[in-house]
């Protein structure tokens, strides 16, 4: 029978397999996907958002819902890279988000850390994950 996974956040805060900022090269990777759904300069102010905003905490199994992604397997080769970090106790960097228009059917776009949180989806969907989030205008 499998352990059950006790949530970080029923213990009372984050796992501490997260970094309290983004990596540098995280913001020109989200520029990089973001780029592909708006106009460069709309990803331009997007990042330069991300990059001063204050962080917030939700949860893996909210975030796919929200993004309307799906959870990639343990063994996707950079979801099992993340496990491999965490497991040697490297922190994972907070991802990076732009907030979904209900209204509009628009979902959450998850500018960079799609990996990171199957990542942490497997280890507990219920904890707690680190992130930036900002308004499409």
């Amino acid at each position: 029978m499998p352990k059950k996974k006790v949530s970080a956040s029923k213990k009372g805060g984050r796992p501490e397999h997260w970094k309290d900022e983004p990596d540098e090269h995280d913001f020109p990777a989200a520029a990089d996907y973001l780029t592909l759904v708006v106009s460069e300069q709309t990803a331009a102010l997007l990042v330069d958002g991300l990059k001063g905003v204050e962080k917030i905490d939700r949860k893996a199994k909210d975030l796919l819902r929200a993004s309307r992604l799906t959870l990639l397997p343990r063994d996707n080769p950079h979801v099992a890279a993340d496990l491999k970090k965490v497991s040697g106790g490297e922190r994972l960097s907070p991802v990076l988000l732009v907030r979904g228009q209900a209204k509009k059917g628009l979902p959450l776009l998850i500018a960079d850390g799609y990996h990171r949180i199957c990542a942490s989806y497997h280890l507990d969907e219920d904890a707690d994950i680190p992130c930036r989030l900002v308004e499409l205008a």
